[in-house]
């Protein structure tokens, strides 16, 4: 019984939503296979990314309003002052942007960086551009959440990235979020913004990984400053 736990707590369960891309590979792993049986190996590897990619692993998320969670996996790729999209209502003025770049081989389960209800979610189509870019967070279709938390009103924006085609958003407006709560997906590869209103200090570094749920990104009410590191 011991043993089948370990086994059990080590197995990361697949969201619902990649049970279709999952069997679908594997449809296709078999047809391969009958065509020329490595083609069958080829598939079952592309078989078993594919359930990696959705894969929907348990966080243990800090519970304080003070503090601001990473969304999602990846890389923190942006840190800077800039003005948010017209879409979110949020100011006119610069306001801190955290960047979070998320590759085929980050989980993509987007969650509630902080706790609020939110006021107002709006699509936007648009290109399907490099994330990595800059101008991605205008000009690539994107998803937007606005969360009202205690520390006022923070922007969540879902950007589709050069290989993504499909964004997932199950919040509706006025539904109330805990930190580290699911709230969408994105397939596959993309990045979310996060919009930060005055007196929030950065606590991660350019090029830092973080993890969905658990890597706080930053904090209010804290004199430190931000966060100086080293890459070594």
């Amino acid at each position: 019984m011991s043993l089948f736990n370990t086994i059990r707590n080590t197995i990361v369960p697949v969201h619902k939503e990649g049970y279709p891309f999952v069997a679908a590979f594997f449809a296709g792993s078999l047809v391969l296979g009958w065509l020329w049986e490595p083609l069958f190996w080829v598939g079952m590897v592309l078989t078993l990314w594919c359930a990696y990619f959705f894969r929907d692993p348990e966080r243990v998320t800090p519970q304080d309003d003070d503090l601001v969670i990473s969304p999602a996996d990846g890389r923190v790729s942006s840190i800077q002052m800039v003005v948010p999209p017209a879409e979110l209502n949020l100011s006119t003025e610069p306001m801190l942007r955290i960047t979070i770049f998320m590759n085929v081989f980050d989980c993509h389960i987007n969650r509630a960086p902080v706790r609020g209800k939110v006021n107002h979610v709006v699509y936007r189509e648009g290109q399907f551009l490099n994330a990595e870019l800059d101008k991605a967070s205008i000009d690539n279709e994107r998803n937007s959440l606005v969360i009202e938390s205690p520390r006022g009103n923070i922007g969540v924006v879902q950007i589709a990235g050069l290989v993504a085609r499909r964004i997932l958003c199950w919040t509706a407006p006025f539904q109330t979020l805990e930190p580290g709560e699911r709230f969408g997906l994105i397939r596959f590869g993309s990045r979310l913004d996060v919009f930060l209103p005055a007196g929030a200090e950065p606590r991660v570094s350019l090029g830092q990984r973080s993890v969905g749920g658990e890597t706080v990104i930053a904090e209010y009410g804290s004199a430190k400053g931000p966060v100086i590191s080293r890459r070594s």
